[in-house]
């Protein structure tokens, strides 16, 4: 799910040169008072390579509201925020998965453009005028010496615009407009009172999404309106205020469901006007979420990245649901508004969200929430399962209250099963079974490719089921997206295990053995005759011509020499295949020296069609099939290469601060924000902690200290630190581990072992120890 790394020799001088003044910057503002977690995110990372839901700067932790400046709209690539563009569009309240809406602009009216107001009123602005922070946004818009300041709750969007004295003052509505990933039509405003307005606008459809829906909003401002203008051609709205006083404040609610809505959680979350104090708030939100991991040692930069990368995993997914629990359900014929639970005060019991695929899952968000946001990963289960009764379907993409079918498999398997391993949730184990059962077999959504809505075959499970693989080409037609059947038989088989261990926790015998062997069927597409899986047709004829390095040659989003490695739970029998541990060893060494020399990643996915020359790489950190690689050498007995090549990824790939770069792929929501922190601290589940006893790999981190605040609602333990003694860029390599006073086996922690708390000590050298 995956910009191009391959700039042109100028932009790559800017690019330094924004990096040497980054760097500057945090060395004077990193020393002074009170600096905490929240200041020192550089919201402005990767931003030149921008998609739709990237950015962020007005916005809370998953919140339904993300409030930012759009600088480009037509389209979800290179939409949004992006930086390199100087000229600012709108500010909308809604960047998301499929989602986008209520754009507004504030403008200044003169004789000479009022007029054509409606059609040409975007504004240049410099980033020299610019402040942006986790929970607020401030930029001058040039053409109207309007300095407009962004922040917000959860669910409104709150705005504070500072006109030129004298000025006539006016806001555009531009509700009819393409916007990201969607047309918004059909915008309707209505003037409730002289301090209050309502309306609605409606996201079309497309392939990934085919069914409307509604936004719905409410607005409320600090001074009366003088009067509504509405365009016959454009269909939207100016909405003046005279020459009022300097400031205009306004709250924009946003619903899903209903105006009335949309003006409880203006009531519930935003019912003042300090807009200072919501700033504080936010900010306040963000820290305590960001402090939970503290660190120590390593360059400011790198502690400011480090952030950035914890930030950006704590943001995307965005929540539907109200305050008060009503949600969009667009899963039936007919769209309805959804009630989730109540709690015995009345509040709900958890939100409700929408999210891109949780294909990757298994090495970013289910390791890192597990163990520092248990909460998190707990509302998210809660709300898969909440589709789940609503569709009878646990979706991998929702999008607008329906599932898109984004990517392929049963991805959200392993994130659920590992919340049940690792005690996050506990109840209705049997009813969350039968659910993801129902994923795994006919008429489920391993039957389902990319974005397919209306049929169950793409996704090849009745020849998974009898033939043990996925067969390329897939001889029933094109149904969706991403048909790579061997791809699909690597991710099925994982899934498959990562469902036989519920199955076997909750006694389910038959079962467990049904899974385990579905899970051995990767075997069926590995070649030992060219040392790569490598498709087969429906005949069982492997593929002619094959090119491992061909980019989506049976694979998706990848190469057959990164997809080889895609057996997170049976790493062992993989090496096997590959004639034992020494020789899989010494092949996946190869590729990552030859990898070296293209920094580890292609790009997105989007990159690699443009780029095909970057698509051969063997190993790949910008997309999510081949980034769990580097850890399979500790897996196969070799801590040391584990240990050498992540450290080399982080800095060669994962490190500094530009808006040039940053991921050099699609950050996906969270995903790959989610796996730098996990490599910089040194920990990774290899399984995605959906084995039994979900064992965490130790390996070497970036950090001198790393102390992890445990949540005391889930876990005994009050906190566990990583110590790294002697570390630098040089020594990467563990010479001694030990936790809690005693000597560590196999470089692994059990997730119990962690949350109980405790102290891991890491004596650092400059030599391996293999």
């Amino acid at each position: 799910m995956k910009l191009n790394k391959f700039y042109k020799i100028g932009r790559i001088g800017i690019s330094l040169i924004l990096v040497f003044l980054v760097s500057c910057k945090v060395q004077k503002n990193i020393s002074a008072n009170n600096k905490q977690a929240a200041d020192m995110v550089y919201p402005l990372l990767d931003t030149e390579n921008s998609r739709w839901f990237f950015f962020s700067s007005a916005s809370r932790p998953f919140g339904m509201v993300n409030l930012s400046p759009d600088t480009q709209i037509n389209g979800d690539w290179g939409g949004g925020y992006k930086y390199s563009t100087d000229t600012i569009k709108g500010f909308s309240h809604i960047h998301e998965w499929q989602l986008s809406g209520v754009s507004v602009m504030p403008v200044t009216l003169a004789s000479k453009n009022k007029q054509n107001i409606f059609t040409d009123f975007y504004s240049k602005f410099s980033h020299q005028t610019e402040k942006i922070k986790p929970g607020y946004h401030s930029v001058k818009l040039d053409r109207y010496q309007i300095t407009a300041e962004l922040t917000s709750t959860q669910r409104v969007g709150f705005h504070r615009y500072t006109f030129p004295n004298s000025a006539e003052k006016a806001i555009l509505f531009n509700l009819n407009t393409i916007l990201g990933p969607c047309n918004n039509t059909n915008g309707k405003l209505e003037k409730n009172n002289a301090y209050e307005l309502s309306g609605s606008l409606v996201l079309s459809t497309n392939f990934r999404r085919p069914k409307p829906l509604t936004v719905f909003f409410k607005i409320k401002f600090n001074e009366p309106i003088t009067s509504i203008e509405r365009n016959t051609t454009t269909g939207n709205y100016l909405v003046n205020f005279g020459k009022s006083n300097k400031k205009i404040l306004m709250k924009a609610g946003i619903s899903y469901t209903s105006v009335e809505n949309a003006s409880i959680n203006i009531e519930k979350e935003l019912p003042k006007w300090d807009f200072d104090k919501v700033v504080t708030d936010s900010r306040n939100e963000w820290n305590n979420l960001l402090s939970r991991i503290k660190i120590e040692g390593g360059t400011e930069t790198d502690q400011r990245r480090f952030y950035t990368d914890l930030w950006h995993a704590l943001q995307g997914r965005k929540m539907i649901s109200d305050a008060n629990g009503a949600y969009p359900d667009n899963t039936g014929e007919t769209f309805r508004i959804g009630q989730l639970p109540l709690d015995v005060n009345g509040k709900p019991k958890f939100n409700h969200y929408n999210s891109d695929a949780f294909w990757g899952a298994q090495w970013t968000i289910n390791t890192l929430w597990g163990l520092a946001y248990p909460e998190i990963m707990e509302e998210f289960v809660h709300s898969l399962m909440q589709y789940y009764k609503d569709s009878g379907m646990i979706p991998r993409g929702p999008s607008g209250g329906n599932d898109t079918y984004v990517m392929t498999g049963a991805s959200t398997t392993p994130f659920i099963v590992t919340a049940i391993q690792k005690g996050i949730v506990k109840e209705d184990l049997e009813s969350i079974y039968i659910a993801l059962k129902k994923n795994h077999m006919i008429n489920g959504i391993m039957g389902k490719a990319g974005y397919e809505h209306n049929t169950d075959s793409g996704g090849g499970l009745k020849y998974y089921m009898d033939k043990g693989y996925v067969p390329y080409p897939l001889p029933d037609g094109d149904f969706g997206s991403h048909q790579d059947g061997a791809s699909q038989t690597l991710e099925y088989a994982y899934q498959d295990w990562t469902l036989a261990q519920l199955a076997n926790k909750l006694g389910h015998k038959e079962d467990y053995n049904y899974f385990i062997n579905r899970s051995k069927n990767y075997q069926n597409v590995f070649d030992k005759i060219t040392g790569w899986m490598r498709p087969k047709n429906v005949e069982g004829k492997w593929r002619e011509n094959f090119d491992p390095y061909e980019y989506e040659n049976g694979f998706i989003e990848s190469n057959a020499a990164q997809s080889t490695w895609f057996v997170p739970h049976d790493i062992e029998g993989l090496a096997d295949l590959m004639g034992g541990k020494e020789k899989a060893i010494a092949k996946l060494n190869t590729q990552f020296e030859a990898a070296k020399k293209l920094n580890y990643t292609s790009g997105t996915s989007h990159d690699a069609e443009l780029h095909p020359e970057s698509s051969r790489i063997p190993v790949n950190f910008g997309n999510q099939p081949s980034m769990q690689t580097s850890n399979i050498f500790a897996v196969l007995g070799r801590p040391d290469l584990t240990q050498y090549w992540t450290r080399n990824v982080v800095k060669e790939t994962f490190s500094g601060l530009s808006p040039a770069t940053g991921y050099n792929g699609d950050e996906d929501q969270g995903l790959m924000g989610s796996l730098n922190v996990l490599l910089k601290i040194g920990l990774f589940q290899m399984k995605g902690g959906t084995d039994k006893d979900a064992v965490y790999q130790i390996g070497s981190p970036a950090f001198n200290k790393i102390s992890i605040d445990l949540n005391p609602k889930y876990y005994t333990g009050k906190t566990f630190v990583i110590k790294a003694e002697n570390n630098n860029t040089q020594n990467v390599y563990i010479k001694e581990i030990k936790y809690n006073n005693k000597a560590v086996q196999n470089f692994s922690l059990s997730h119990q072992d962690i949350t109980n708390g405790g102290q891991l000590i890491l004596e650092m050298s400059d030599k391996p120890n293999p």
